[in-house]
C-alpha cells in the first residue's frame, strides 16, 4: 500500500492519497507496512465493554454489492484491511443474511495470523457471533462444522425452543437476546462479559442500521470501489430513521483507486 503520509502530532489521524507516478528524480511514495496498519487499526487498549468497529465496501455510487455478494467491489488492499480486522478483533459480528449470502465459515488460522494474535494476548482465531432472531443457523451449518473456534449464535425467544437446544449440542454458545428481536445491548453485554469487547461487524445493511439506532457503532471502516455500479443494490446501513450521528475522520489510506476511510465516534 503506497502513498504519501502526513499524521497529526499526536500520531492518531493519516491521511494517504493516490501517488502520482514517479518521475525521474522524484522520492519513491511511502510504503504503509502491516506494522502502521496495526497501529492505525487497533483498538483502544483497557476496554472494559464491547466496543463496536462496522467494515463495508461500497462502490463510488453507493452500492454493497454486484450480483448479490461484496466480492465484485473488493480489492487485494481492501482484504488486506478486512483480514487485518479479523485479526485484531475478540470476536466477528455478522448478520445471518450476509453469512449465509457470503458463504461464510469459521476463520482460518493463518501462520501470519496465529503469530499476531499470539504477539497481542489474543486467541488463535476469533469466533464468529451470528445475529438471527429465529435462529436460523443450523447444527450442519458450515459455521458450526468448519471452523476451530466454536461460534455464537445471537438470537432471541422467538427462535424454537428445539432448534436452540441443537445448536447448544453441536457446541454453539447461544445468546439469547430479546424476544422477537435481538437487543443489541443486551447482546453487546453479553459479549463483553465473555471478555469479547474487541467487535467486528461485517455486515450486513440491516444490523449495521440497527447498530447505527442504538448508537452502538464506535468506528466505522468504509471502502469505496473506483467502480459505478448501478443496479438496484441496497446501501450499507437500512433501518429506522433517527437523529444522524457524528463522526471523526481517524484516517484514509489508498490503493489502486481504493479509498480506505477510517471514522470514529467521539464519545467524550
Amino acid at each position: 500500500m503506497r502513498a504519501s503520509v502526513t499524521a497529526c502530532s499526536d500520531g492518531a489521524v493519516h491521511r494517504l492519497w493516490p501517488p502520482s507516478p514517479v518521475s525521474p528524480g522524484q522520492a519513491s511514495p511511502d510504503v504503509v507496512d502491516d506494522t502502521e496498519l496495526e497501529r492505525i487499526y487497533d483498538y483502544p487498549p483497557d476496554l472494559d465493554r464491547a466496543w463496536v468497529q462496522s467494515n463495508f465496501v461500497t462502490s463510488t455510487d453507493g452500492a454493497v454489492s454486484v450480483d448479490g455478494r461484496s466480492a465484485g467491489l473488493s480489492s487485494p488492499g481492501d482484504k488486506r484491511i478486512l483480514a487485518l480486522g479479523r485479526d485484531l478483533a475478540d470476536v466477528i459480528l455478522v448478520g445471518w443474511g450476509t453469512a449465509r449470502a457470503e458463504h461464510y465459515r469459521g476463520v482460518k488460522p493463518t501462520e501470519v495470523r496465529v503469530a499476531r494474535r499470539a504477539r497481542l494476548g489474543l486467541s488463535e482465531v476469533p469466533p464468529i457471533a451470528v445475529v438471527t432472531a429465529r435462529g436460523s443457523v443450523t447444527p450442519d451449518s458450515h459455521l458450526v462444522r468448519d471452523t476451530v473456534a466454536p461460534p455464537l449464535v445471537i438470537t432471541t425467544l422467538q427462535a424454537p425452543a428445539d432448534r436452540r437446544s441443537a445448536l447448544v449440542d453441536a457446541g454453539v454458545d447461544v445468546i439469547v437476546a430479546g424476544e422477537t428481536e435481538v437487543d443489541l445491548q443486551v447482546a453487546l453485554t453479553e459479549l463483553s462479559a465473555r471478555g469479547l469487547r474487541r467487535v467486528n461487524c461485517e455486515g450486513g445493511p440491516r444490523l449495521l442500521g440497527s447498530l447505527i439506532a442504538a448508537d452502538l457503532v464506535d468506528q466505522m471502516c468504509l471502502t469505496v470501489s473506483p467502480v459505478l455500479a448501478g443496479g438496484s443494490s441496497g446501501r450499507a446501513a437500512v433501518g429506522t430513521d433517527g437523529v444522524p450521528i457524528a463522526l471523526t475522520l481517524a484516517s484514509a489510506l489508498t490503493d489502486e483507486g481504493f479509498l480506505m476511510l477510517r471514522y470514529r465516534r467521539d464519545r467524550s
